[in-house]
């Protein structure tokens, strides 16, 4: 890979773009088994650029390490026999006291076996002895996770599981697990396994909080808004080694420690391109979105100690597959760092993924956060899309869009992001893009597939995500994404 190291543009412009242009395997970096092309890097490493060995994967910190900021709380489901109906296998808890926690998941101990079933949970509001009433989880959850064959996917450590759920600050849990009722003279319905819900406390809040929903406002819909953190300029102090090296592959933007990558206009970020690479190369790509902000994994509170250490890359980004978190819309943009420190926790812990499952995630009110470790201008290996996670990046929007219309302000911050990010790669916005598939329910391993560059998780796997409601958006993400691009 050529990186695209920074540069100033003026007073306004105190960090400048990275470029990728492309991501040649190196001689000295032969493929992991991790996809077709990936690397896996050393935590300083600014990306899969020059000689870098892979390096054996490591162990996430022990869930009693009190240096860890939040907890993940892990109880046994029982048969609840007093309930059987209609042969159906039901599992759950009743009411009980636990410890705060603010999202819920069910996992179970084999990742090929699904959940043919509901779950639903009831929690109560901590310091109160207010109920809510019963809320479903999603249980279609194996679509996003690593592709089959993948170190990540074959670690011994990965569980089945179900979406997160974020049901905001509890200390009482009820859980109810029900299989599908058996069709007529059919044999009682199963459930998997080791069946577990997940308690997770997200910890405390960061420093700075994003903004909340009445202050949104951006160019053309709100977007997103100053979240109260710094420039981006001021490095944080005493970072440990973890946090340096999630934050050194994007020095080339920021300092270190950096809570968040400011944004550059359009002219700005062409700029900056042409001073790294010259005007002709310019000339030859001249469709690069305004690279919008972004707050960084520092800027939302990614304990960095819960990932693996290493970062994977593949060759390229081809593609952008958007998708709904599940977790529900009963959320604040002011809370949206402790959903992601919830679900990042959820992965990681609960799941047994090796980092945070999507490469960005958007919150109602517009604003972006970088996702999975590695670089937010890099071609980072995803577990977002099941099958196709090399030569493309997983967005999140947190929510569930099923049936709810999702806020203009995060589509625009789809298109937003899009735009800059398939620029890079010089891909246009409303284009196709062919991939490889890994394997999955929808194509075999092996299947070449033409895919819209914009596309929603059920176009590459047999899924609702990312919501009928969402993928209804994709067609305005695309315009407005190659508008941003100058197309």
């Amino acid at each position: 890979m050529r990186a695209y190291l920074a540069s100033s543009i003026g007073v306004a412009c105190a960090a400048a773009l990275v470029l990728p242009l492309s991501l040649p395997a190196s001689a000295s970096t032969p493929p992991t088994a991790s996809s077709p092309g990936a690397s896996t890097t050393t935590p300083g490493a600014y990306g899969p650029s020059g000689a870098v060995a892979a390096s054996s994967r490591t162990s996430a910190a022990p869930a009693g390490d009190v240096s860890v900021p939040g907890s993940t709380q892990s109880l046994p489901l029982v048969t609840l026999r007093s309930e059987r109906a209609g042969g159906a296998a039901l599992k759950g808890l009743a009411r009980r006291d636990v410890r705060p926690f603010s999202l819920v998941g069910v996992v179970w101990d084999d990742p090929d076996a699904e959940l043919h079933g509901s779950v639903q949970v009831r929690t109560r509001a901590t310091g109160s002895r207010t109920w809510s009433g019963w809320q479903s989880v999603e249980t279609h959850n194996q679509a996003h996770a690593a592709d089959p064959g993948t170190p990540e996917r074959d670690s011994g450590t990965v569980r089945g599981s179900t979406a997160p759920l974020w049901v905001g600050a509890s200390d009482g849990v009820e859980v109810r697990v029900r299989a599908e009722a058996p069709r007529s003279g059919a044999a009682p319905a199963s459930l998997p396994r080791g069946m577990r819900i997940e308690l997770v406390d997200p910890g405390d809040e960061p420093s700075t909080e994003p903004a909340s929903e009445d202050t949104a406002q951006g160019p053309e819909v709100p977007e997103g808004t100053d979240t109260g953190t710094t420039s981006g300029q001021a490095p944080a102090p005493a970072l440990t080694p973890e946090e340096s090296a999630a934050s050194a592959v994007n020095a080339e933007l920021v300092p270190l420690g950096a809570t968040e990558i400011p944004e550059l206009s359009k002219a700005e970020t062409e700029a900056a391109f042409a001073d790294q690479f010259g005007d002709e190369a310019m000339a030859s790509k001249p469709y690069i979105g305004p690279r919008p902000r972004i707050i960084t994994r520092k800027g939302w509170g990614a304990d960095e100690k819960l990932r693996e250490r290493n970062f994977v890359y593949t060759k390229s980004v081809q593609a952008a597959f958007v998708h709904h978190s599940a977790t529900g819309n009963n959320y604040t943009c002011k809370q949206a760092p402790s959903v992601l420190r919830s679900i990042y926790r959820y992965h990681v812990k609960s799941s047994g993924w090796r980092d945070f499952g999507y490469n960005f995630a958007v919150d109602k009110c517009g604003n972006i956060y970088e996702g999975r470790a590695g670089g937010v201008a890099k071609a980072v290996l995803g577990a977002h899309t099941r099958g196709f996670n090399t030569n493309s990046m997983g967005i999140a929007v947190l929510g569930t869009y099923s049936q709810s219309t999702p806020p203009s302000a995060a589509v625009t911050a789809v298109a937003r992001l899009t735009a800059w990010k398939l620029g890079l790669y010089g891909k246009d916005p409303r284009g196709k893009a062919t991939l490889t598939s890994g394997g999955g329910n929808l194509y075999k391993k092996g299947t070449k597939v033409k895919l819209n560059v914009i596309s929603g998780h059920r176009d590459g796997f047999l899924t609702d995500c990312p919501g009928t409601r969402l993928y209804g958006k994709l067609g305005t993400a695309r315009k407005a994404s190659a508008k941003y691009q100058g197309r």
